[in-house]
């Protein structure tokens, strides 16, 4: 079975792997206090510009999402999100748990627009009444959406523009930041984000790592005691070297963009497969996450070969999946799927 499910199907690229057997018989300071941690954040700060920032490396995506929002917002404040946003649908409400409602918005190919933002932040802050409403606060956005499409420059540009206008801060999930930077639709640098967001995460756990993310806080105000938050949520692990080794050896030679290139080029050769046997796209991706529409006869006949995800039925005789590459994919596996669809 070939195993298009997710981009973290396997351990580690091999230099990671190397990385940590050659510091396994040295001993570290705990919760990120360490050499390596230092040494990762500096590699990522040299993509940054000029960007005054707080580096912490955290365990996982939604422990990231976790301590972040709970340390920006105050009890009546909440989250605006797309509707098919990850903390919206895909983790277990995690959000709501921490005491704060997310106003979950329709997405345009996936994405938020600034337009739907205005017309929920002006709602509660233009309108009068606020003291019964949460106070829209925090812009959740995850880029690539969760159906693999990207924001333009401009698009977060405007976003931008309007968390400006009513005072809340944008904070942008990078589960899969590799697999947007490197794809050929892509007019955003990390030294942009810098600018932009508030706060971000550069996803390590789906673009090579073992596991972990690197969040960058660029606004000041969200810093104060946010190591306290991240040992509160669950978020600081004990043997913090271990997530800075790993970001140190993604960035110091390029690597992490490497390995993202690679999987957005084989997605590249999946998409055009697709095409080119007639299967229509459900959303047109240009990172690592192929979304079709495929029969019911079809996905029965990949599913004795290939580990893929259903996302939703279509109608009686179609369904729509989806095919996810990664830094581990290799050619032969995208062969293989081409050939079983030609």
């Amino acid at each position: 079975m070939i195993r298009f499910n997710n981009d973290y199907n396997h351990g580690a690229h091999n230099s990671i792997i190397q990385a940590l057997q050659e510091i396994n018989e040295s001993s570290y300071a705990g919760y990120g206090d360490d050499e390596w941690c230092q040494k990762g954040a500096d590699e990522i700060r040299k993509y940054l510009g000029t960007a005054d920032v707080d580096i912490h490396f955290m365990v996982g995506g939604t422990p990231a999402n976790i301590t972040v929002i709970t340390a920006a917002l105050r009890p009546y404040e909440s989250v605006i999100c797309a509707l098919n946003g990850h903390i919206n649908h895909h983790e277990a409400g995690s959000i709501e748990h921490t005491g704060h409602k997310i106003l979950s918005l329709p997405a345009k190919e996936g994405k938020l627009t600034a337009e739907a933002i205005k017309q929920t932040a002006s709602h509660y802050y233009d309108h009068g009444e606020a003291e019964f409403l949460t106070a829209p606060k925090l812009v959740f956005l995850s880029s690539p959406s969760e159906y693999g499409t990207v924001y333009s420059k401009k698009e977060l540009l405007e976003i931008r523009k309007v968390c400006d206008q009513y005072h809340m801060y944008l904070y942008i999930d990078g589960a899969r930041l590799g697999y947007w930077l490197s794809c050929n639709r892509c007019d955003v640098t990390l030294e942009d984000l810098a600018r932009i967001a508030d706060v971000f995460y550069i996803g390590g756990t789906k673009c090579g790592a073992l596991f972990g993310e690197a969040l960058v806080i660029v606004n000041k105000d969200l810093r104060d005691h946010f190591r306290t938050y991240m040992k509160q949520s669950g978020g600081i692990l004990a043997k913090g070297w271990l997530l800075g080794v790993q970001f140190y050896t993604l960035f110091k030679d390029g690597l992490y963009f490497k390995l993202a290139k690679h999987a957005d080029k084989l997605a590249a050769k999946l998409k055009q497969g697709f095409v080119n046997a007639s299967i229509p796209l459900y959303m047109d991706s240009p990172t690592n996450q192929i979304f079709v529409v495929i029969t019911n006869e079809l996905a029965e006949k990949l599913a004795k070969n290939f580990i893929y995800e259903f996302d939703h039925i279509v109608d009686e005789e179609h369904v729509c999946v989806r095919f996810c590459t990664s830094w581990s994919s290799s050619e032969d596996d995208i062969d293989q799927l081409i050939k079983s669809i030609s």
